[in-house]
């Protein structure tokens, strides 16, 4: 797989699946080279035998949510500046019609279980923001008066003059007569135009004040939409979150779930019998105990939360990870080394299987005994695969292009490190007996992890005749939460001691790969490591920093997750903080470093970058630094694929420079 070939890297998002099972319907995205955006579409099944057919044709349409009653799909498509906006079609096809027209664009969807009504959460700017008033150019806005400890957000910007409100509104026959703009007569009379209308009925903002919602879903009865409150807090950061239930009518509003509760709510969700059930880490004493977070499947009833799983045993992923009811069981997502199964979960804690093996779930649901889910493999960005009978099967083949241009199968490994600790990993390399250069990647996080997919930067350095080894050391995600917290307040350490021990496992163990030749990268948090290796470990023809947290110090007044990232995985004392930190000991660095950051990254911000690389040449290490204008800390996920293209281009131009494949 060669740079260019990311337009070959087609996911498939969280299906929607009938009431009867007898058909589903899901979106695909991938990054588009000549459009230089994400583009996708809707697609439909007819299940079981069905083929895939493409129900929308808009450059990027995502999020469908099927109506309850199977007769339409309300989705996301962007409008002619690119703000999201739903639209809703008929489930077996036809024109689209939008339903809003939200200045900022829409977050998330929900339908009203009658099929008659949508939720939905849309950023409402201040007046005079964000283009409110035509003509107004951002740099003549007023200032901004900021109290609270938060003020911005990674691929968002300021946040506390745009919050997330609720808003209901009718949902759209989508066979009844068009609305029409008004005649060019009525204007030529002299006569006030009305404002042309989506649908019959404005939208309904049932929601007010400074705090933003999401998580939004209806109760049974589509009197109440639920959703978790965030507000920003003015001293001290709070990952405690409210629960709270908004009459549908905007008549008042009450709560379900609060801050004594202790716990940080990702997904809602409502069982058919009005169970309200969520996704929710317990905070801790201090409320923003983060660190590998013992997320778990919570009950929430009138007598408060009921933990119904182990967080110790079970994983669910992401706080925001979605529920699905089976029966009287829920379906989740449970995450194990570096895989993502499907699991059905009973009121009584009971886990069972219902899809494993090589695949990372990333959606799914279910009806009539029959479930759909969107998974990665090792071979394919995106698939749908049917569980029904007990048995699984592949319905797509969108990976069958990326597998056309070649797509290397990294092998599984374990080494046993230095103080008799499992470290687990991959180990991916070209065809042929070497031997060939070895580059260690690092991952993010720290608590997240490499998995199984088909991962667009190994194969990239793979195409190009490197041997890639990277492992998920302690600190890491899918191992249980001693190994996630192992390094809080630790960092540096047993991370850094895993990752080295890896290296040099496999390069004893395996003749192909050549440990007298080496280098190492890593982003975010492996941006991070990477820094830290190279001050200690001085093997390395040369190493790539990017995106890295790289001074905690200053990260605490510039990161939108300053205000508690920090504190959490290395403490609030100075002594302890220096020993933590890749600034602190940047002058023990000899490595040649190549530094690459994102201009608009507001998770990991550029001074991390700049101030890093500006001691590296005080110190006469020879470095470079690439910054990407536009982009964020999304952007070798999520960024411009042209900009994607190029940063592969001068990753392999600088390993081409400092750890050449022809010796």
């Amino acid at each position: 797989m060669r740079a260019v070939d990311i337009d070959k890297l087609v996911a498939v998002g969280r299906p929607a699946i009938a009431p009867d099972a007898s058909f589903v319907i899901f979106a695909t995205s991938r990054p588009d080279l000549a459009a230089n955006r994400g583009v996708g579409q809707l697609w439909r099944i007819d299940l079981p035998d069905g083929q895939a057919r493409r129900l929308t044709r808009g450059v990027a349409d995502g999020a469908p949510v099927l109506s309850p009653d199977g007769v339409r799909v309300a989705f996301l498509r962007g409008d002619v500046r690119r703000r999201p906006q739903i639209f809703v079609v008929d489930a077996g096809g036809g024109e689209p019609v939008q339903v809003t027209d939200a200045p900022l664009g829409v977050g998330e969807l929900a339908w009203a279980p009658d099929s008659s009504t949508l939720a939905f959460t849309a950023r409402i700017p201040e007046r005079g923001r964000y283009g409110s008033v035509e003509g107004l150019d951002a740099s003549a806005e007023a200032p901004r008066h900021i109290t609270g400890i938060r003020w911005h957000a990674n691929g968002l910007g300021y946040i506390g003059d745009r919050p997330a409100q609720v808003f209901v509104v009718p949902a759209p026959d989508t066979g009844s007569e068009p609305f029409y703009e008004p005649a060019p007569a009525v204007v030529a009379e002299g006569l006030e135009p009305p404002k042309p209308k989506l649908v019959p009925t404005d939208p309904q903002q049932i929601t007010e004040g400074d705090a933003s919602y999401a998580g939004v879903t209806f109760n049974t009865d589509g009197s109440e939409v639920l959703a978790v409150a965030d507000e920003i807090e003015t001293r001290r950061r709070d990952l405690r979150t409210r629960v709270v239930a908004l009459r549908a009518d905007g008549s008042g509003v009450r709560e379900v779930l609060g801050r004594e509760a202790n716990l940080s709510v990702g997904g809602l969700f409502v069982a058919p019998d009005g169970a309200l059930v969520a996704l929710a880490a317990d905070a801790g004493e201090s409320g923003v105990d983060f660190v590998a977070p013992p997320i778990a499947l919570w009950l929430i009833g009138d007598e408060g939360p009921t933990r119904l799983t182990d967080p110790d045993a079970f994983d669910p992923g992401e706080v925001g990870t979605h529920l699905d009811a089976i029966g009287d069981d829920f379906l989740v997502q449970d995450r194990t080394r570096g895989r993502q199964r499907l699991v059905r979960v009973s009121r009584d804690g009971d886990v069972i299987e219902l899809l494993g093996g090589d695949i990372e779930v990333a959606g799914h649901a279910t009806a009539a005994e029959r479930t759909v889910a969107a998974v990665a493999t090792p071979s394919s960005f995106g698939e749908l695969v049917l569980v029904e009978g007990g048995r699984s099967r592949v319905l797509t083949a969108f990976g069958e292009e990326l597998r056309s241009v070649g797509v290397v199968q990294p092998h599984e490994v374990t080494i046993t490190g230095r103080d008799g600790y499992p470290v687990h990993g991959w180990v991916a390399r070209p065809d042929g007996e070497g031997p060939f250069p070895v580059i260690l990647q690092i991952h993010g996080g720290p608590y997240a992890s490499y998995g199984i997919h088909v991962f667009d930067e190994t194969q990239v350095l793979v195409d190009a005749g490197y041997a890639v080894v990277y492992c998920n050391p302690r600190g890491s995600a899918g191992y249980g939460r001693a190994h996630g917290r192992s390094i809080r307040q630790r960092m540096g350490t047993v991370d850094f001691h895993d990752v080295i021990d890896f290296l040099d496992g496999v390069v004893a163990d395996e003749p192909a790969l050549d440990g007298s030749r080496v280098g190492v990268q890593g982003g975010s948090y492996g941006g991070y490591l990477t820094a830290w290796v190279i001050a200690h470990d001085h093997r390395f023809a040369g190493a790539i920093v990017e995106r890295g947290f790289l001074d905690p110090v200053s990260f605490q007044g510039t990161s939108d997750i300053g205000s508690f990232f920090g504190d959490e995985y290395v403490g609030a004392d100075a002594a302890a903080i220096a020993a933590q930190s890749p600034m602190a000991v940047v002058d023990q660095v000899r490595t040649p470093t190549f530094v690459v950051h994102s201009e608009l990254d507001f998770r990991c911000p550029l001074e991390q970058a700049t101030r890093y690389f500006s001691a590296l040449k005080r110190n006469g290490v020879d470095a470079e630094m690439l910054i990407f204008p536009g982009e964020t800390h999304e952007l070798t996920r999520g960024g411009q694929p042209r900009h994607r293209v190029e940063r592969f281009d001068a990753i392999l131009d600088w390993w081409n420079r400092r750890l050449p494949v022809a010796v």
